[in-house]
C-alpha cells in the first residue's frame, strides 16, 4: 500500500496574520504532517462587489460585511508567503498554496512550485486550468478537488488537463464536499470506490471537511493516497473555516499515530499465519 500524502491546509485560517501562520506551520511539523498548504490570492481580483457570503460563512461571522470585505482580511502578502515558504522548508516540510487568480499562478510558478492544487470552485475554470497545466515546471503534479462537480464535469476538466500536457499519472482526483462543515450523512465516502473504477489511470485522495477526524481514518482501507483536512489552533477564532478545521491535536491523532497504524494493520489479501 502506498504511503498516503497528508497536507495540513491551513489556507486562510491564519487570518491574515504572519505570526499566527509561522505558528501553524510550526504545529504542523509536530503533528508530523508531509506538507502544508495555503492559499494566494487578489481579494479584489476574484470576488464582486455584490457577491453575498456561502450560508457557512453567515453562521460563523455574520452578514454585517460582504464576501470581499470578510476576504480582504484575509489575504497573505507575496512577501510573507514566501517567508513563510522557505521556514516550512527548512523544518523539512513540503509547503505549497492554490492561486486563485491569473497573477497568483504567476507568482506561485515564480517560486517554482511543484504541487498545484485547483479548488472545486474552478474545476470549470478552463482557461485557469489551461494556464497550469501548460506551466514549464519539471515534476510539476496537480490535485483537483471535486465538491461542486459532477462525474461528467470531472472528466471534462481531466481531459482539459491531459490536452495540455499533463499526464494522468501527475493528477491526483480529490473526493470531496464543499459544505463547511459536511454532515456525516454526506461525506460519502463509498464514492471514492466509484472513483477508482471510472478514473483508474489517476491517483485518488480525500479532502475531508467533516467535522473531527473519524472521516478521515475511515478513507485510508478505500486505498487514497493523499488526503487534507483544515487546520487551525482553535476553532473559535474569528473567520470562516475554523469551524471546519481541526487543532493540532486533531492532525496529530490523523496522521500519526492512526494512519500509519491502519496501513500497517491493513496488510495483504493473503492469509497468513503468524
Amino acid at each position: 500500500m502506498n504511503k498516503i500524502y497528508i497536507v495540513a491546509e491551513i489556507g486562510c485560517n491564519h487570518n491574515g496574520d504572519f505570526k499566527l501562520a509561522k505558528r501553524m506551520v510550526d504545529e504542523a511539523k509536530k503533528a508530523g504532517v508531509d506538507a502544508v498548504k495555503f492559499q494566494t490570492f487578489k481579494a479584489d481580483q476574484l470576488i464582486s462587489k455584490i457577491a453575498p457570503k456561502a450560508e457557512y460563512q453567515i453562521k460563523v461571522t455574520g452578514n454585517e460585511e460582504s464576501q470581499l470585505e470578510m476576504t480582504r482580511k484575509l489575504e497573505l502578502p507575496y512577501e510573507e508567503f514566501i517567508k513563510l515558504e522557505e521556514y516550512a522548508k527548512s523544518l523539512g516540510l513540503d509547503v505549497f498554496s492554490t492561486a486563485f487568480d491569473f497573477d497568483s499562478v504567476d507568482f506561485l510558478a515564480s517560486r517554482n512550485q511543484k504541487m498545484w492544487k485547483i479548488p472545486s470552485g474552478e474545476l470549470l475554470n478552463l482557461p485557469y486550468l489551461e494556464k497550469i497545466a501548460r506551466l514549464p515546471i519539471e515534476g510539476k503534479e496537480i490535485v483537483i478537488s471535486t465538491g461542486m462537480a459532477t462525474v461528467e464535469e470531472i472528466q471534462l476538466a481531466l481531459n482539459v488537463l491531459n490536452k495540455n500536457g499533463m499526464q494522468p499519472s501527475d493528477i491526483t482526483i480529490l473526493h470531496c464536499n464543499t459544505e463547511y462543515p459536511t454532515p456525516f450523512e454526506d461525506v460519502n465516502l463509498n464514492s471514492i470506490e466509484g472513483f477508482k473504477e471510472v478514473f483508474s489511470e489517476y491517483k485518488i485522495g480525500f479532502s475531508d471537511h467533516s467535522p473531527g477526524y473519524f472521516a478521515g481514518i475511515a478513507s485510508v482501507p478505500y486505498g487514497i493516497t493523499f488526503i487534507e483536512k483544515h487546520f487551525t489552533l482553535d476553532k473559535n477564532f474569528e473567520g470562516p473555516d475554523h469551524k471546519a478545521s481541526v487543532t493540532p491535536e486533531g492532525v496529530n491523532v490523523t496522521s500519526v499515530k492512526v494512519f500509519v497504524s491502519i496501513e500497517i494493520a491493513l496488510g495483504s489479501r493473503d492469509k497468513l499465519v503468524t
